[in-house]
């Protein structure tokens, strides 16, 4: 069960749908998903989102530690929504995000990268495949990946698109198992939030071992 995210008085849900991805995935009230990671492995399928009742809603697929880092968002049934692919030889860690199982240029959706080459907490700016200039971000992650609370803003503002939170359970101790949810506000892509939380997992699993990265 999700435990309840306080909305910052600060933070007003936005009114309009933000679709980044699709607007299949935009809901007018927020969406709770828990995010199941199997801490002990590195083959594919190691994320697991599910809703509050533990119905898969994605998975994530994909080679960890190769030259080529890709991983592919699926639905419940399979379906590939979008391809994450990291941009080799960049300072700050770039990853692009692409339709589907693309990974051309024309079906570039968003990219996001470490706000700075060296940091202590998670900062992560997000642009959208038609902010081509980059002066000011889309959205921004700000937070700490250790302790899975990271909080989605969009662009500069205050406004409060998503919110990570820990989950501890006996489970997770026993077998192996990082669950953490998502709160999802109003009117945003979800597919687009689950998406930074991978590109997250692969920034911060890439020079630590898997199993230490918890």
């Amino acid at each position: 069960m999700a435990y309840p995210v306080p909305v910052p008085s600060s933070s007003t849900p936005l009114a309009n749908p933000v679709s980044i991805i699709s607007p299949h995935f935009c809901a007018p009230y927020p969406i709770d998903l828990a995010i199941i990671r199997k801490v002990l492995t590195i083959t594919d399928g190691n994320f697991v989102v599910t809703d509050i009742n533990g119905n898969i809603v994605f998975k994530v697929k994909g080679a960890f530690l190769t030259i080529r880092d890709r991983r592919v968002l699926v639905d419940a049934a399979g379906n590939p929504i979008v391809t994450l692919k990291k941009k080799l030889m960049t300072a700050h860690d770039r990853w692009q995000v692409f339709r589907g199982e693309s990974t051309e240029p024309s079906d570039l959706l968003f990219s996001a990268k470490r706000s700075s080459m060296f940091q202590l907490k998670t900062k992560l700016d997000v642009f959208l495949a038609n902010n081509t200039s980059e002066e000011v971000c889309d959205f921004k992650v700000k937070g700490s990946w250790l302790e899975r609370s990271c909080v989605v803003y969009a662009g500069e503002s205050s406004t409060i698109v998503a919110q990570m939170h820990k989950k501890h359970t006996v489970e997770s101790i026993l077998i192996g198992k990082d669950k953490f949810m998502v709160t999802v506000y109003p009117n945003i892509d979800h597919a687009f939030i689950v998406a930074l939380i991978v590109i997250l997992d692969g920034i911060n699993t890439e020079s630590t071992p898997v199993w230490m990265s918890t």
